[in-house]
C-alpha cells in the first residue's frame, strides 16, 4: 500500500457499504454460513463490528492485542445500530490528521497509523462481500472498493507467506472475475 495516501476516506466508504449491506439483516439469517467458513453470519457480524472498535482503540493509543476480535452479544436486531457506534467511535479516534503517521500497534504489528486503517479497509471491504453473500444480498458493492483493497491485499499478503497469516492459500478464479471476486481469491475464499 502506498503509505503517502490517506486510507480514511477509503475506509469510510468501506463503513457505508457495510452499513448498507447490514440494513439487510434479518434476526432469521444470523445462523447462515458465510465465506468465512470459520464463522456464521451473527459471528461473522461480531468479528466485523468488533474489527472497527479494535481499529477505533489503535487510534486511540492502545495495542490491537488488548482487545477482543469480537463485539461480544448484541440483540439479533441491533447490529445496524451496533455498527453505528462502531463508526462514531473509530472515526473520533482517527480524526487527528497526527495519527496516520504515529506509530500503532495493528494485529500484524507495529505499523504507522496509516497502516493500520489500510489494513482494515481490507478487512471491511472483503467482508462486506462476505455477507452480502451470506445473506444473497442484490445490493451492489463498490468495485473501486474492491480494487483498493485488492491492491492493499496483494502488497502486503503475498502468496508465498500465507503460512504465517490468518488467511488461506491464494485461490484461483477465472481470468475475467470481478473484483470482489478477484480479492476473495487472493485472501483465500472458495470462490
Amino acid at each position: 500500500m502506498d503509505t503517502t495516501q490517506d486510507p480514511r476516506p477509503l475506509y469510510r466508504l468501506a463503513l457505508g457499504q457495510l452499513e448498507k449491506v447490514f440494513s439487510e439483516l434479518t434476526p432469521e439469517a444470523l445462523g447462515r454460513p458465510t465465506p468465512c467458513t470459520e464463522y456464521d453470519l451473527a459471528a461473522l457480524l461480531s468479528h466485523t463490528v468488533g474489527g472497527v472498535h479494535r481499529l477505533a482503540y489503535i487510534g486511540e493509543g492502545g495495542r490491537a492485542q488488548d482487545v477482543a476480535a469480537s463485539c461480544g452479544e448484541i440483540e439479533d436486531d441491533e447490529w445496524p445500530a451496533a455498527l453505528d457506534r462502531a463508526r462514531a467511535r473509530v472515526t473520533a479516534a482517527w480524526a487527528e490528521d497526527a495519527r496516520l503517521d504515529r506509530p500503532s500497534v495493528a494485529p500484524w504489528g507495529e505499523v504507522p497509523g496509516r497502516g493500520a486503517v489500510g489494513g482494515y479497509v481490507m478487512e471491511a471491504v472483503m467482508h462486506s462481500w462476505d455477507i452480502a453473500r451470506a445473506l444473497g444480498s442484490d445490493t451492489a458493492l463498490d468495485e473501486n472498493l474492491a480494487l483498493a483493497a485488492l491492491g492493499i491485499a496483494e502488497a502486503v499478503l503475498p502468496a508465498d507467506i500465507r503460512g504465517f497469516v490468518p488467511f488461506g492459500e491464494v485461490r484461483p478464479v477465472p481470468a475475467d472475475a470481478d473484483p470482489y471476486t478477484r480479492l476473495a481469491g487472493w485472501l483465500g475464499r472458495e470462490v
